[in-house]
Parts: structure tokens; sequence; C-alpha cells
């Protein structure tokens, strides 16, 4: 078995995204009671370093991520860490390449939930 390929079952959901800048991508996250949006969007590819604003159950943060570098991505928490701490579900989201021609970049993203506790939902605009 190689690498890869244990990173990749680790994740139950992996879904490719093309955005233009400032195009906002939503995503609904549910569980238990809870609806939690998280919206995402880039506003700046310069320097090879692209820069992204994010939104989470209320909590604002930027980022700049860049190509072939550790800081190729940033990852949070979907729900708050409990008595399951070590099996918090998360999202990652990875920036994997930047279309010159259609002025996209690229993300790939990853949802772990081991216990199945996360319902999440890519709205449409």
């Amino acid at each position: 078995m190689s690498v890869s390929a244990t990173f990749a079952n680790d994740f139950k959901d992996i879904k490719k995204i093309a955005l233009k800048k400032d195009e906002q991508k939503k995503i609904l996250v549910k569980y238990d009671t809870y609806k939690k949006l998280f919206i995402f969007r880039w506003t700046l590819y310069k320097n090879d370093g692209l820069v992204i604003h994010r939104k989470y159950d209320g909590i604002v943060g930027q980022n700049i991520l860049y190509l072939n570098h550790q800081n190729q991505s940033f990852r949070f928490d979907l729900k708050p860490r409990g008595a399951d701490a070590y099996n918090v579900p998360y999202m990652l989201v990875k920036f994997k390449k930047f279309d010159f021609k259609k002025q996209k970049a690229l993300f790939e993203l990853f949802v772990s939930d081991k216990q199945n506790q996360i319902e999440i939902e890519y709205l449409k605009k």
C-alpha cells in the first residue's frame, strides 16, 4: 500500500473546485441540529502566492497559499472538539493549480469524518 492511498482513504469526500477571482464558494456543513456555512474566495495571485479569504462559524480568516510549498493548504475543524477530541471532523482546502489562461484557481477539498457525523452540501452560488 502506498502512502498516497493511505492518505486518500482518510477522507470521505474529495471535491475539485475552480474559482475565478472574487468568486465565492459556499458549503453548508450540517451535524446534530447545527447548520454552518463555510465561504471562501481568492482575491489576488501574485509572486506565486494566492490570497484566500474564508469564513466559518463566525470566524474570519485569511491565508496565502503557494504551489509546491508547505503552505499549500489550510485545515479547520467542522465542529467543536468534545470528548472525542482526536477524531474531530475537519476540512482541508488545498491549492492545486493556477490556470493563467482562464484566470482560475483550482482547489481540492477534503473532508475527514471517520465517525460520519457531518453532512456536506456544496451550494450553487
